[in-house]
């Protein structure tokens, strides 16, 4: 019977900054980036900060490379209306952060933002998306392309490899069935659990290392706390959601809506529009 793991937001923020277990995150990153990477170090981001009620809402790393790549992986398990927007400024506060004053452009470090949302971000059905943005020409519609000497001179073959590139993995998308390594890994990251069949890079480890009987006496005590904080916050969280709906459904009862439109618009099942509808008019 095979075990459920711990899950990877807590391991990110308490085990996966150690460098003995660097193996797991250089295997995720591998698998995504569909290039070998290599950790470096773990430098200091502002999500790796202690908060007063150690509730782990928002998880982030910020990994080097040996090609002294930068990539930003964060979960995020509480839904925010400027998530897009949030991932802008971290990327745009790495450029800035990492130049130092005086020199030149050129030396700008390239940045991935890789980012584990469980929540329903924007409107799509897929559970990976990747942005790769390239300037395309409004009339020609033609792509933009370096110069031979830049190429050379930034190691670069599209205007694209300069700037940053960011992937969304919305992990309850994810229907469970792995079809290829990548899948493998999204199939942890949404149930905790690595079939015996599944052979993507860094998986063994993490099927190794992350067991919740290897952890210590301390570190089961804090990830049962953070297990027991997570249930309290869904908890409220599933009531306020449920609250705002029903309010939201009397509304639309009111103006006229019609039950199928207001299921879609609050999630409420059809049952309980008409039992709203018996008390609202």
């Amino acid at each position: 019977m095979r075990k459920k793991l711990i899950r990877f937001d807590w391991a990110m923020k308490k085990l996966l900054c150690h460098k003995a277990n660097f193996d797991i995150l250089e295997g995720f990153l591998s698998e995504l980036l569909r290039f070998d990477v290599t950790i470096e170090g773990i430098l200091e981001s502002e999500g790796n900060k202690q908060d007063e009620y150690d509730k782990y809402n928002r998880v982030d790393i910020l990994v080097k490379s040996q090609n002294s790549e930068l990539m930003l992986v964060e979960v995020q398990n509480d839904s925010e209306i400027d998530y897009f927007h949030r991932m802008l400024y971290g990327v745009s506060k790495l450029v800035t952060e990492y130049i130092k004053e005086g020199e030149p452009y050129g030396t700008i470090k390239k940045i991935y933002s890789i980012n584990i949302v469980y929540f329903g971000l924007g409107q799509g059905k897929d559970y990976l998306y990747e942005y790769n943005g390239e300037f395309i020409g409004l009339h020609e519609k033609d792509i933009l392309l370096p110069t031979p000497l830049q190429k050379q001179d930034f190691k670069i073959e599209q205007v694209s490899d300069i700037f940053p590139k960011y992937y969304i993995l919305k992990v309850n998308n994810f229907n469970d069935l792995a079809k290829d390594s990548l899948d493998e890994w999204v199939y942890f990251l949404k149930n905790s659990e690595i079939k015996d069949s599944f052979k993507a890079k860094g998986l063994d480890k993490a099927k190794e290392k992350l067991r919740y009987e290897n952890l210590s006496d301390e570190e089961k005590k804090l990830y049962d706390r953070f297990q027991e904080n997570r249930r309290i916050e869904n908890s409220v969280s599933y009531t306020a959601r449920r609250e705002r709906n029903v309010e939201i459904a009397k509304k639309m009862i009111v103006a006229g809506s019609k039950n199928e439109f207001i299921a879609q618009m609050t999630d409420l099942t059809l049952e309980q529009i008409e039992q709203l509808r018996s008390t609202t008019d």
